[in-house]
């Protein structure tokens, strides 16, 4: 998992104030805590999904929404990852490290 980079000293002028070099930091702080909420998120998701699935009672349509809401939370988390993996492929080939997890 992506962690929260908490290097600011490298931005920072005077040592307390934070000037426009700090930006590229918020910004992967952001992506990798979307990141994990993300993850977080599909959790429950899959959870909430396993308990319809076992309450459905064999009811046909009731499993097929159970399954339905598996396939959109993973569907979901498979496409925050993709657009992660991209975003990292455009700051490597790019040469721009600021955004990559550290």
């Amino acid at each position: 998992m992506p962690s929260i980079v908490s290097d600011w000293s490298s931005c920072l002028d005077n040592g307390d104030v934070a000037t426009l070099r700090c930006i590229p930091i918020v910004l992967q702080n952001i992506i990798n805590s979307l990141v994990m909420i993300a993850g977080i998120a599909c959790i429950f998701i899959i959870i909430y999904a396993g308990i319809k699935f076992v309450t459905s009672e064999g009811d046909p349509e009731k499993v097929a929404a159970a399954r339905k809401t598996v396939l959109y939370g993973v569907g979901g988390f498979i496409l925050v990852l993709g657009s992660f993996l991209v975003l990292n492929l455009l700051a490597t080939f790019t040469g721009v490290d600021q955004l990559t997890p550290h």
